[in-house]
């Protein structure tokens, strides 16, 4: 059986990355989709939270499993059993990035290899960054983010601070 993972921090989930992991799903037997924590990186959305809306975002597809980890991607895809990482590409500009982190991920473990599936033309220059940013302005971002998405955006970005 052939698994892939694919790691990110969805945060929050766009309907780029449900297009990567979706045709991910095509391509694999099994795809096991991981929200990465990160301590360099500050999350508007909690682990649980992000998790949470990638496992509604994805009900129903039957062969795609949810989890949560830090540390090295090749160490979780090693322990889900994975001999694929999947990566989702927009532009040249993030290929520089990935291309090193897959020769890295590549010295660190070689039984797992770093997949790169290029995000369908509609999606090519959206990330969760923009999306935050056109909510925070409040933008109409419906046609980057399911609906449960943005109502839960839309409600993180009207409380006030804690």
């Amino acid at each position: 059986m052939k698994i892939a993972l694919c790691p990110g921090s969805f945060d929050p989930v766009t309907y780029g990355h449900l297009d990567i992991i979706q045709r991910a799903a095509r391509i694999f037997h099994k795809v096991h989709v991981a929200v990465v924590q990160n301590p360099n990186k500050k999350s508007l959305f909690s682990l649980e939270e992000r998790l949470s809306m990638l496992k509604e975002a994805t009900r129903g597809w039957a062969n795609v499993e949810h989890g949560v980890f830090s540390g090295l991607v090749v160490d979780y895809a090693r322990a889900q059993g994975a001999t694929a990482i999947v990566r989702g590409l927009r532009a040249v500009s993030d290929f520089e990035y990935e291309f090193q982190m897959a020769s890295m991920n590549r010295y660190l473990n070689p039984d797992v290899e770093t997949v790169f599936i290029m995000t369908s033309s509609e999606h090519a220059y959206l990330s969760s960054s923009l999306v935050k940013e056109i909510a925070m302005f409040g933008g109409d971002i419906s046609r980057w983010v399911p609906p449960h998405v943005e109502k839960r955006l839309m409600e993180k970005l009207r409380r006030p601070e804690q």
